[in-house]
């Protein structure tokens, strides 16, 4: 590789998460299964959330949300892998390398502003049942995003313009499947002192927040699930807030087993594979947690299906007379 002090013409490789051939058309059918499901799983809350009126409700108006972010997630690193492994390459340029960047640590962002948000949600439900729809008045909850999106954007910018003031020279090989942020880090040549800094900062600022924020909502909703009399209302009031636990036990339970993976081993290879879990299995899970798990969202998709499924019917009826 040559060195050049243009990093616009500058390219990375990314290494991927196998060097052995044989297993590469595996982890393209793995990988595009996966991709594909959490593709349609997500695509198929956004509509059976716009099309029932009943689910028209903050909940399901942040579930569906997260369930855009979690297609824009997903589709940030899994199509340029994919297309990697198709085409036998492994180069990534300058330009596509820090969007990539920008654009994964946005929605990384936001997927965890959001699930702080969804667990306001349900505090407020929970604890203040009759200042629910008060509380949470549609004016309050787009603006809840607003600034979710404003925070997470100014977010990314700052880490994608520090990264602006690096300089590269020869190893220019990213042991992942994408440009992750420490990763081009220590690519640079130049010192990297303040962009560490600013790094170390910014993830503990952007995931001690929004735990913060989960775990002061479910210990104010355990102390009010604790105070109901009745078992059958005790069940209700922690159903509403089952699939939505579980998805935040999973991600940070994921991104603590990513950290650990990384700072135990000096090799990046395991921290690729772990960081799988929360970049394409994490996303692809999110759909069946909150649809199996919940009888309005299993209702509303048989309802939705079920018209779809009429429709095809009818225009295919209309085809062939």
């Amino acid at each position: 590789m040559v060195v050049d002090n243009d990093t616009q013409t500058i390219e990375f490789f990314l290494l991927g998460l196998s060097k052995d051939p044989e297993l590469q058309p595996l982890t393209f059918g793995f990988l595009l299964s996966m991709y594909l499901i959490t593709i349609f799983g997500s695509l198929l809350i956004i509509l059976t959330t716009i099309s029932d009126s009943h689910l028209h409700t903050p909940m399901y108006f942040f579930l569906s949300n997260l369930s855009f972010i979690d297609i824009s997630f997903t589709s940030t690193t899994i199509p340029k892998i994919l297309f990697n492994i198709q085409t036998q390459s492994r180069v990534i340029t300058y330009q596509g390398c820090l969007s990539q960047l920008y654009f994964f640590i946005l929605f990384l962002g936001m997927d965890n502003s959001l699930l702080s948000i969804m667990a306001y949600d349900r505090f407020v439900a929970i604890c203040h049942p009759l200042h629910y729809t008060v509380i949470m008045n549609p004016r309050f909850c787009g603006t809840l995003l607003l600034v979710s999106w404003i925070i997470s954007a100014l977010h990314s910018l700052l880490h994608t313009l520090m990264v602006l003031r690096l300089s590269f020279c020869t190893d220019l090989e990213i042991p992942h499947f994408f440009c992750e942020l420490n990763q081009v880090i220590e690519r640079a040549c130049s010192d990297t002192f303040i962009n560490s800094m600013v790094m170390y900062f910014g993830a503990g600022m952007a995931g001690a927040v929004p735990l913060t924020g989960i775990v002061y909502s479910y210990t104010k909703i355990v102390a009010s699930i604790t105070g109901i009399s009745s078992a059958n209302g005790k069940y209700k009031a922690f159903s509403t807030c089952a699939s939505h636990l579980s998805v935040v036990s999973l991600s940070y339970c994921t991104a603590v087993g990513v950290y650990l993976s990384s700072a135990v081993s000096k090799d990046s290879h395991p921290s690729a594979i772990a960081s799988v879990m929360y970049t394409v299995v994490m996303p692809m899970m999110n759909p069946f947690i909150y649809s199996l798990r919940n009888k309005d969202i299993k209702r509303a998709m048989n309802t939705f299906l079920g018209t779809a499924a009429l429709k095809l019917t009818n225009v295919l009826g209309l085809k062939h007379s």
